[in-house]
């Protein structure tokens, strides 16, 4: 089929379906839930599945939903992948299907993600007799809590799986483009706990005890040195302290301080570094003022790595599909989608949706015309992505033989 044949096909199916997955988005973001409590969103996303007459694969797992589609031909296995859970927001966008849960929000927009998965599921089993393998669509609950990919892991469902496809939208990209990138793409999202223990004291004797918020502000500044002396100028990290927590009187020099925060990076030796030379700085900078400190680290995922040779490939479904494909800028933000890249080679790309508001934010939205385009590019991305490894497959039997 040529690839003009493909995108009049490809539009006249979105044409069509496009106000259900539309509509399906809108009652997702109407009723959203929260990490690992996605009960209702996955009674829903079986519901719209199964009226498809897509098979669910019976794992274990709590909350989530693991399908596929095709394998009518033998031949390999990809994986789809998109996020299902909300945040603990107060919506501030006053749409008419705002959402009904107070405190609940899909301010991240899962809901997109998820309609877009629905509506890529529906696009191939329309095609899955032409199928050279089989797509595994896997509706992910507990990203926003990081947990959720390794539970999708445990359960089993990247069995057999050979390359996994993911997306996030991205509210500064226009709708039609979409933003592929070899190599780092997000970052790995590390967080610390920091506990100084001092010795209390009358606020007018200081000299009796060992001042905590001495310690704690030093910290605060001397953390910063790490990325600034012990990161190159070519590679990137951030260290932001966002929680600072000591005392109980305006007299009192208190026992304990408390430092909280987050560690951004992209390249894993840089990971490494800065975790160990944050230990030392911490642990010195306490000994300088008669203290102690204790770090707990609360791990992150993984910085998202991109295949080279799905990047190439992603580009060709973007073009091939009609839409533009750019480069784009790496964010600092963290997405478990990337333990997903450590069992199997990856790509997870930046869809634009033109939103006026970034990520967490309690107006945020983004421009539904993404939906066709995602399903478009997704439904085109899965049928390159089967028929290159079914050529590989052959390739490498026929070299074993």
């Amino acid at each position: 089929m040529s690839n003009d044949t493909y995108t009049r096909q490809a539009i006249a199916l979105n044409s069509a379906a496009s106000e259900r997955f539309v509509a399906i988005r809108r009652e997702l973001h109407r009723y959203p839930e929260l990490s690992n409590e996605e009960f209702e969103t996955t009674r829903r996303i079986r519901g719209w599945l199964e009226e498809a007459g897509i098979r669910i694969l019976d794992l274990p797992l709590t909350t989530g939903v693991i399908a596929e589609v095709g394998g009518l031909q033998g031949g390999p296995i990809i994986a789809l992948r998109a996020d299902i859970d909300a945040l603990p927001i107060q919506e501030e966008t006053g749409l008419p299907f705002a959402s009904a849960h107070p405190g609940k929000m899909h301010a991240c927009g899962h809901d997109f993600h998820t309609a877009a998965l629905i509506g890529t599921a529906y696009a191939l089993k329309a095609r899955e007799a032409e199928l050279k393998g089989t797509v595994r669509l896997i509706f992910q609950p507990a990203e926003e809590k990081a947990k959720g990919a390794r539970q999708v892991i445990a359960s089993g469902a990247l069995d057999g799986v050979q390359a996994i496809f993911g997306m996030h939208n991205k509210p500064d990209l226009p709708v039609g483009t979409i933003g592929i990138k070899s190599g780092a793409l997000m970052a790995a999202a590390d967080g610390f706990v920091v506990e100084v223990a001092g010795r209390g004291t009358h606020a007018a004797v200081p000299e009796a005890g060992n001042d905590p918020i001495v310690t704690a502000a030093h910290l605060v500044t001397a953390l910063q040195s790490i990325v600034s002396r012990n990161v190159g100028s070519l590679e990137s990290a951030v260290i932001s302290v966002t929680k600072l927590h000591s005392g109980t009187a305006w007299n009192v020099v208190p026992e304990a301080a408390l430092l909280e925060g987050t560690i951004r990076t992209f390249d894993e030796e840089v990971r490494r570094r800065v975790l160990q030379r944050f230990e030392e700085v911490v642990q010195g900078v306490a000994a300088a003022y008669a203290t102690t400190a204790s770090v707990r680290w609360i791990e992150g995922p993984p910085p998202v790595l991109n295949d080279p040779k799905l990047a190439e490939l992603g580009e060709a479904a973007a073009e091939a599909a009609g839409y533009q494909a750019v480069s784009p800028v790496p964010s600092p933000a963290g997405e478990d989608f990337s333990w997903y890249q450590r069992e199997v080679s990856g790509l997870f790309v930046f869809m634009g949706t033109d939103g006026p508001q970034e990520w967490h934010h309690p107006a945020f939205d983004l421009d539904e015309r993404a939906i066709p385009v995602s399903i478009d590019f997704f439904t085109k991305l899965a049928e390159l992505a089967l028929e290159e490894l079914e050529r590989d497959n052959r390739l490498k039997e026929g070299v074993s033989r």
